[in-house]
């Protein structure tokens, strides 16, 4: 993403859940910027509340760097995205140009929200 294409958000949230998330974040090498647009990018793709990090995970926490926590998050995704196209379940994406979502089945044809 362009510099210039960045908006800023601001919402609201509980002082406790930012203080606890910062320090959740912050160990696993994350800051909140990072962490949120982490999430969002996520469930564009799935259209959906995608996934959960945990320091509770030992596959992620202390230790990691930040790199390395990408590295195995795009890895992850990737699999995700390999497994749908062997079953064949359509998988989620994002035209930038039309900036629209759509589904990509497995025979390459697209199916554009009515967004």
């Amino acid at each position: 993403m362009k510099v210039q294409d960045d908006v800023r958000v601001t919402f609201r949230v509980d002082r406790a859940l930012k203080e606890k998330s910062e320090i959740l974040f912050n160990h696993l090498g994350l800051n909140m910027s990072t962490a949120l647009n982490s999430f969002l990018r996520k469930a564009v793709d799935e259209s959906a509340i995608p996934f959960t990090i945990s320091m509770k995970n030992d596959k992620i926490g202390n230790g990691y760097t930040s790199a390395e926590i990408t590295n195995a998050f795009e890895a992850a995704v990737q699999q995700s995205i390999e497994e749908n196209e062997r079953a064949e379940v359509p998988i989620a994406r994002y035209d930038a140009e039309r900036k629209q979502a759509y589904l990509e089945h497995s025979d390459g044809t697209r199916e554009y929200t009515n967004a």
